[in-house]
Protein backbone atom coordinates (compact mmCIF):
# COMPACT_ATOMS: atom_id res chain seq x y z
CA UNK A 1 0.00 0.00 0.00
CA UNK A 2 1.44 3.44 -0.67
CA UNK A 3 1.49 5.88 2.24
CA UNK A 4 -0.45 9.39 1.63
CA UNK A 5 2.31 11.80 1.79
CA UNK A 6 2.78 15.23 2.80
CA UNK A 7 4.02 16.39 -0.31
CA UNK A 8 3.78 15.37 -3.87
CA UNK A 9 4.62 12.14 -4.76
CA UNK A 10 7.09 11.92 -7.78
CA UNK A 11 5.89 9.72 -10.82
CA UNK A 12 8.11 8.75 -13.24
CA UNK A 13 6.97 6.93 -16.90
CA UNK A 14 9.73 4.92 -19.01
CA UNK A 15 9.75 3.33 -22.00
CA UNK A 16 11.68 -0.08 -23.53
CA UNK A 17 10.76 -2.02 -26.59
CA UNK A 18 7.66 -0.76 -26.94
CA UNK A 19 5.36 1.22 -29.82
CA UNK A 20 4.26 4.25 -26.74
CA UNK A 21 0.71 3.02 -27.31
CA UNK A 22 0.12 2.71 -23.24
CA UNK A 23 2.17 6.23 -22.64
CA UNK A 24 -0.29 7.92 -25.44
CA UNK A 25 -2.81 6.05 -23.45
CA UNK A 26 -1.83 8.11 -20.41
CA UNK A 27 -1.58 11.72 -22.59
CA UNK A 28 -5.39 10.65 -24.24
CA UNK A 29 -7.12 10.76 -20.38
CA UNK A 30 -6.60 14.47 -20.97
CA UNK A 31 -8.83 16.40 -18.34
CA UNK A 32 -7.68 13.83 -16.52
CA UNK A 33 -4.30 13.48 -17.10
CA UNK A 34 -4.48 17.85 -15.89
CA UNK A 35 -5.83 16.73 -12.36
CA UNK A 36 -2.61 14.02 -12.20
CA UNK A 37 -0.13 16.56 -13.41
CA UNK A 38 -1.34 18.48 -10.50
CA UNK A 39 -1.42 15.95 -8.04
CA UNK A 40 2.06 14.87 -8.52
CA UNK A 41 5.26 15.78 -9.40
CA UNK A 42 6.26 14.36 -12.91
CA UNK A 43 9.99 13.97 -12.68
CA UNK A 44 10.50 11.46 -16.12
CA UNK A 45 8.50 11.50 -18.52
CA UNK A 46 10.04 12.05 -22.12
CA UNK A 47 6.81 11.54 -24.39
CA UNK A 48 5.35 14.62 -22.03
CA UNK A 49 7.95 16.73 -20.78
CA UNK A 50 11.48 17.95 -20.93
CA UNK A 51 11.71 17.61 -17.19
CA UNK A 52 14.30 14.51 -17.03
CA UNK A 53 14.88 15.01 -12.34
CA UNK A 54 16.94 12.33 -11.06
CA UNK A 55 15.24 9.84 -8.78
CA UNK A 56 14.12 8.39 -5.76
CA UNK A 57 10.89 8.05 -7.46
CA UNK A 58 7.46 7.12 -5.27
CA UNK A 59 6.02 5.63 -8.67
CA UNK A 60 7.53 4.19 -11.73
CA UNK A 61 5.42 3.33 -14.40
CA UNK A 62 7.08 1.14 -16.87
CA UNK A 63 6.19 0.57 -20.79
CA UNK A 64 7.83 -2.07 -23.21
CA UNK A 65 9.83 -5.41 -22.98
CA UNK A 66 13.36 -5.56 -22.28
CA UNK A 67 14.70 -6.83 -25.37
CA UNK A 68 18.66 -5.63 -25.58
CA UNK A 69 21.41 -5.73 -23.13
CA UNK A 70 21.28 -1.90 -22.27
CA UNK A 71 17.74 -2.26 -21.50
CA UNK A 72 18.61 -5.33 -18.94
CA UNK A 73 21.02 -3.04 -17.01
CA UNK A 74 18.21 -0.12 -17.22
CA UNK A 75 15.74 -1.73 -15.86
CA UNK A 76 17.77 -3.02 -12.40
CA UNK A 77 19.10 0.88 -11.78
CA UNK A 78 14.72 2.29 -12.40
CA UNK A 79 14.04 -0.58 -9.99
CA UNK A 80 16.94 1.00 -7.18
CA UNK A 81 15.74 4.37 -7.50
CA UNK A 82 11.45 3.36 -7.41
CA UNK A 83 9.64 3.13 -4.35
CA UNK A 84 6.79 0.96 -6.83
CA UNK A 85 7.44 -0.27 -9.99
CA UNK A 86 3.96 -0.70 -12.08
CA UNK A 87 4.79 -2.57 -15.38
CA UNK A 88 2.01 -1.07 -18.02
CA UNK A 89 0.82 -3.11 -21.13
CA UNK A 90 1.41 -6.72 -22.59
CA UNK A 91 4.61 -5.92 -23.38
CA UNK A 92 6.03 -5.04 -20.36
CA UNK A 93 3.78 -7.80 -18.52
CA UNK A 94 4.23 -10.40 -20.83
CA UNK A 95 7.20 -9.60 -23.73
CA UNK A 96 4.21 -7.87 -26.17
CA UNK A 97 3.95 -8.44 -30.19
CA UNK A 98 8.28 -8.39 -30.04
CA UNK A 99 7.92 -11.78 -28.42
CA UNK A 100 7.12 -13.67 -31.27
CA UNK A 101 10.39 -13.81 -31.55
CA UNK A 102 10.96 -15.97 -28.64
CA UNK A 103 9.55 -18.64 -30.56
CA UNK A 104 11.70 -18.50 -34.06
CA UNK A 105 15.28 -17.11 -34.91
CA UNK A 106 15.53 -13.07 -34.26
CA UNK A 107 18.51 -13.65 -36.50
CA UNK A 108 16.26 -14.52 -39.19
CA UNK A 109 13.99 -11.80 -38.48
CA UNK A 110 16.75 -9.27 -38.07
CA UNK A 111 17.64 -9.93 -41.69
CA UNK A 112 14.61 -10.11 -43.25
CA UNK A 113 14.16 -6.39 -41.86
CA UNK A 114 17.13 -4.40 -41.43
CA UNK A 115 20.16 -3.82 -44.26
CA UNK A 116 22.88 -4.24 -41.80
CA UNK A 117 21.81 -6.37 -39.04
CA UNK A 118 24.86 -6.72 -37.89
CA UNK A 119 24.92 -3.51 -36.32
CA UNK A 120 21.97 -4.13 -34.17
CA UNK A 121 21.90 -5.48 -30.68
CA UNK A 122 19.78 -7.78 -29.82
CA UNK A 123 18.90 -10.36 -27.02
CA UNK A 124 17.61 -13.51 -28.48
CA UNK A 125 14.12 -13.19 -26.88
CA UNK A 126 11.81 -10.49 -25.55
CA UNK A 127 11.13 -10.56 -21.67
CA UNK A 128 8.62 -9.50 -19.28
CA UNK A 129 10.00 -6.34 -16.76
CA UNK A 130 9.30 -8.79 -13.87
CA UNK A 131 11.93 -11.31 -15.40
CA UNK A 132 14.36 -8.95 -14.79
CA UNK A 133 13.13 -6.79 -11.40
CA UNK A 134 10.27 -7.41 -9.12
CA UNK A 135 7.19 -5.52 -10.03
CA UNK A 136 4.62 -4.15 -7.46
CA UNK A 137 1.31 -4.05 -9.46
CA UNK A 138 0.67 -5.13 -13.25
CA UNK A 139 -1.75 -3.29 -15.27
CA UNK A 140 -2.55 -5.13 -18.66
CA UNK A 141 -4.25 -4.28 -21.87
CA UNK A 142 -2.63 -3.95 -25.27
CA UNK A 143 -3.07 -0.72 -24.68
CA UNK A 144 -3.84 -0.41 -20.89
CA UNK A 145 -7.06 0.94 -19.94
CA UNK A 146 -7.47 4.23 -18.83
CA UNK A 147 -10.35 3.41 -16.17
CA UNK A 148 -8.09 0.56 -14.74
CA UNK A 149 -4.71 3.36 -14.70
CA UNK A 150 -7.04 5.85 -13.11
CA UNK A 151 -8.08 3.31 -10.63
CA UNK A 152 -5.07 3.05 -9.32
CA UNK A 153 -3.49 6.12 -9.15
CA UNK A 154 -6.24 7.15 -7.39
CA UNK A 155 -5.86 4.64 -5.15
CA UNK A 156 -2.19 4.98 -4.00
CA UNK A 157 -2.65 8.69 -3.69
CA UNK A 158 -5.06 8.05 -1.26
CA UNK A 159 -3.17 5.42 0.61
CA UNK A 160 -5.30 2.35 -0.27
CA UNK A 161 -4.79 -0.95 -2.37
CA UNK A 162 -6.05 -0.64 -5.51
CA UNK A 163 -9.06 -2.82 -7.20
CA UNK A 164 -7.49 -4.13 -10.62
CA UNK A 165 -9.44 -6.78 -12.80
CA UNK A 166 -9.33 -9.86 -12.13
CA UNK A 167 -12.24 -11.83 -13.61
CA UNK A 168 -12.85 -12.72 -17.08
CA UNK A 169 -13.78 -10.29 -20.06
CA UNK A 170 -17.15 -12.80 -20.31
CA UNK A 171 -18.17 -11.04 -17.02
CA UNK A 172 -17.98 -8.02 -18.89
CA UNK A 173 -19.60 -9.67 -21.78
CA UNK A 174 -22.26 -10.61 -20.71
CA UNK A 175 -23.11 -7.34 -17.72
CA UNK A 176 -23.48 -5.25 -21.10
CA UNK A 177 -25.88 -7.25 -22.85
CA UNK A 178 -23.59 -8.36 -25.27
CA UNK A 179 -24.56 -11.66 -27.24
CA UNK A 180 -22.26 -14.53 -27.04
CA UNK A 181 -20.46 -14.91 -29.84
CA UNK A 182 -18.92 -18.09 -29.27
CA UNK A 183 -22.28 -20.16 -29.05
CA UNK A 184 -24.04 -17.65 -31.46
CA UNK A 185 -21.81 -18.00 -34.30
CA UNK A 186 -19.44 -20.25 -33.29
CA UNK A 187 -16.65 -17.67 -33.62
CA UNK A 188 -13.13 -18.87 -31.83
CA UNK A 189 -13.57 -16.38 -28.91
CA UNK A 190 -10.73 -15.98 -26.25
CA UNK A 191 -13.19 -13.87 -23.76
CA UNK A 192 -13.27 -17.31 -21.09
CA UNK A 193 -9.90 -17.42 -20.48
CA UNK A 194 -9.07 -13.55 -21.05
CA UNK A 195 -8.49 -11.35 -17.81
CA UNK A 196 -11.20 -8.49 -18.17
CA UNK A 197 -10.54 -4.25 -18.39
CA UNK A 198 -11.28 -3.60 -21.81
CA UNK A 199 -14.95 -3.45 -21.29
CA UNK A 200 -15.51 -5.59 -23.61
CA UNK A 201 -14.81 -3.55 -26.60
CA UNK A 202 -14.14 -6.17 -29.34
CA UNK A 203 -17.46 -8.10 -28.38
CA UNK A 204 -19.33 -4.33 -28.62
CA UNK A 205 -18.35 -4.58 -32.39
CA UNK A 206 -19.53 -8.17 -33.17
CA UNK A 207 -15.85 -8.89 -32.76
CA UNK A 208 -14.33 -11.97 -30.57
CA UNK A 209 -12.23 -11.77 -28.20
CA UNK A 210 -8.46 -12.06 -29.07
CA UNK A 211 -6.65 -11.85 -25.68
CA UNK A 212 -5.09 -8.21 -25.46
CA UNK A 213 -5.64 -8.06 -21.47
CA UNK A 214 -3.49 -10.92 -21.66
CA UNK A 215 -4.75 -14.39 -19.58
CA UNK A 216 -7.00 -14.80 -16.54
CA UNK A 217 -5.26 -16.13 -13.30
CA UNK A 218 -6.05 -19.66 -13.56
CA UNK A 219 -7.01 -19.47 -17.05
CA UNK A 220 -7.80 -22.79 -18.60
CA UNK A 221 -6.06 -22.94 -22.00
CA UNK A 222 -6.47 -26.92 -22.27
CA UNK A 223 -10.02 -27.19 -22.25
CA UNK A 224 -10.09 -23.84 -24.73
CA UNK A 225 -7.92 -25.87 -26.55
CA UNK A 226 -9.95 -28.70 -26.77
CA UNK A 227 -13.26 -26.92 -27.35
CA UNK A 228 -11.82 -25.38 -30.52
CA UNK A 229 -10.95 -28.03 -31.60
CA UNK A 230 -14.19 -29.51 -31.09
CA UNK A 231 -15.53 -26.56 -33.28
CA UNK A 232 -13.25 -27.82 -36.16
CA UNK A 233 -10.92 -24.61 -35.96
CA UNK A 234 -7.77 -25.64 -37.29
CA UNK A 235 -4.75 -26.05 -35.01
CA UNK A 236 -2.12 -23.07 -37.08
CA UNK A 237 -5.65 -20.95 -36.38
CA UNK A 238 -5.53 -21.45 -32.90
CA UNK A 239 -1.73 -21.20 -32.91
CA UNK A 240 -1.81 -17.54 -34.48
CA UNK A 241 -4.50 -16.72 -31.78
CA UNK A 242 -2.67 -17.40 -28.85
CA UNK A 243 0.44 -15.59 -30.30
CA UNK A 244 -0.48 -12.25 -30.40
CA UNK A 245 0.21 -9.38 -27.45
CA UNK A 246 0.73 -11.62 -24.56
CA UNK A 247 1.79 -14.66 -26.85
CA UNK A 248 5.16 -15.03 -24.19
CA UNK A 249 2.59 -15.34 -20.90
CA UNK A 250 3.51 -18.19 -19.24
CA UNK A 251 -0.17 -19.61 -20.05
CA UNK A 252 -0.72 -18.94 -24.09
CA UNK A 253 2.98 -19.89 -24.37
CA UNK A 254 2.90 -23.33 -23.03
CA UNK A 255 -0.61 -24.05 -25.73
CA UNK A 256 0.46 -22.54 -28.36
CA UNK A 257 3.92 -25.11 -27.87
CA UNK A 258 1.56 -27.86 -27.07
CA UNK A 259 0.11 -27.46 -30.37
CA UNK A 260 2.74 -27.81 -32.39
CA UNK A 261 3.89 -30.95 -30.24
CA UNK A 262 7.16 -28.78 -28.60
CA UNK A 263 8.31 -28.78 -24.99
Amino acid sequence: MFPVLNRKPTLAVWKFTSCDGCQLSILDMEDEFIDIASAFEISMFVEATRNQAPGPYDISLVEGSVSTPAEAKRIVDIRKESKILVTIGACATSGGIQALRNFSDVGEYASMVYASPEHLSLMKTSEPIKHYVDVDYELYGCPISKKVLLEFIISTLIGKSPRLPSSSVCMECKSNGYNCLAVTNASPCLGPVTRSGCEALCLSYDRPCFGCFGPKEYANLPSMTEIFKNKNVPEDELIRLYRTFNAHSELLARASKDLEGKE
